[in-house]
């Protein structure tokens, strides 16, 4: 089979390394039952085009019966046709676009060499956003918390119970845009709490009745959410809102304000660490800091959190690292700066951007120590 990899019906929808891990996973089931029927939902959801074209259909167009008796067995006889048609995918998974907004220029680009930049406005925002939970919604993501609206069995007001209770507002959903560009407090609300709620249908059963469609039947969680804030944070990302929903920390799935690249991979580096302790301090400091609406002393909360990393570290990893005098000068900018501590000697008169400064120097200085650790356990 050879993929097609430029058409628009192979974009994903997904992230890259989802797919990979999803698709992984089945590869590793195809003894089950209905082992078919999940790697054409798995398709179905991490591709443009669904189940209409891409790799659901060419999935389902491969016949597993298609080795006549006596020709050569396949490099891996071991698969079935449509199990080596997962595996190729797989294999060659890293020249799948992701990213949608890879697209041959337009008149007006061409004519002036310069790619144009749209921003969306705050209705256009909220526009996409409704949009893409219907989407989920009618592809399963919330019928785990909201159930099937089934002819037979109609869901209701699940939906807007779980908002009464969780939000304190009525008669939520469906979702109007009208009603959340009036509140928009709401509607980072609402962008957060369905993000909790998001499950990736992984089974589904076909009720036929009055055309009333698939009912899902498992679902994972993780996956789930991880789509979910892939998604949009691609519609928050051509905003002007700077917010983004978190991807690791203690505040994920949380709306935090947006850095740039570079600082965005220092604290993933950070927080994906498995070390106990110190990670779980720097996964806190990262949710004080990066809030929406931070104040100056949830900041310096979050300073003195990294700076107790630092102090376990001061005399054996930052050691190897770092001059004394050097070590020194990254604590005096904590200890003389009422930052730690509250006694009348600290300098009290300095603008909020330089808690932003010792923070960030702080966390390169974890990371630093992290590479250090790791190089020492080599």
């Amino acid at each position: 089979m050879t993929f097609r990899f430029s058409d628009a019906e192979f974009q994903l929808v997904w992230p890259r390394t989802l797919f990979k891990a999803q698709a992984a996973k089945l590869l590793n089931q195809r003894a089950r039952d209905n082992w078919n029927e999940s790697v054409e939902l798995l398709l179905e959801h991490a591709f443009a085009d669904g189940h209409n074209g891409g790799p659901a259909a060419d999935f389902r167009n491969t016949i597993d019966s298609d080795r006549t008796w006596g020709s050569p067995p396949s490099r891996a006889s071991s698969l079935t046709a449509r199990q080596q048609f997962l595996r190729n995918l797989l294999s060659d998974a890293d020249q799948l676009h992701e990213d949608g907004s890879r697209r041959r220029p337009y008149w007006r680009e061409r004519k002036t060499g310069q790619c144009h930049t749209v921003v969306l406005s705050e209705a256009s925002v909220i526009r996409e956003f409704v949009r893409l939970i219907n989407e989920l919604d009618s592809a399963g993501y919330f019928e785990k918390q909201f159930g099937k609206d089934c002819v037979d069995d109609p869901r209701d007001g699940e939906p807007d119970a779980l908002f009464e209770r969780e939000l304190g507002v009525e008669q939520v959903w469906p979702l109007s845009q009208a009603a959340l560009i009036e509140d928009i407090d709401l509607f980072f609300d609402i962008v957060e709490l369905l993000h909790d709620h998001a499950s990736l249908p992984t089974t589904r059963w076909l009720h036929n009745y009055a055309g009333c469609g698939w009912h899902h039947a498992t679902f994972e969680a993780g996956p789930g959410r991880m789509v979910y804030r892939w998604r949009v944070n691609k519609i928050l990302a051509q905003s002007a809102f700077d917010l983004r929903l978190a991807d690791e920390g203690d505040d994920v799935g949380r709306l935090v304000s947006v850095t740039d690249d570079a600082r965005t991979e220092l604290m993933h580096a950070v927080a994906s660490r498995e070390d106990g302790g110190p990670a779980d301090q720097v996964r806190h400091a990262l949710a004080l800091f990066r809030q929406r609406g931070a104040d100056r002393n949830q900041k310096r909360s979050a300073i003195v959190a990294l700076a107790l990393v630092l102090e376990e570290r001061r005399h054996n990893v930052l050691a190897d690292a770092l001059a004394k005098s050097d070590r020194g000068a990254l604590f005096d900018i904590a200890n003389n700066f009422h930052v730690r501590h509250q006694d009348a000697k600290q300098r009290r008169e300095y603008d909020d951007f330089y808690l932003d400064w010792i923070f960030w120097t702080y966390l390169a200085t974890i990371e630093l120590t992290n590479r250090i650790i790791d190089s020492q356990s080599a």
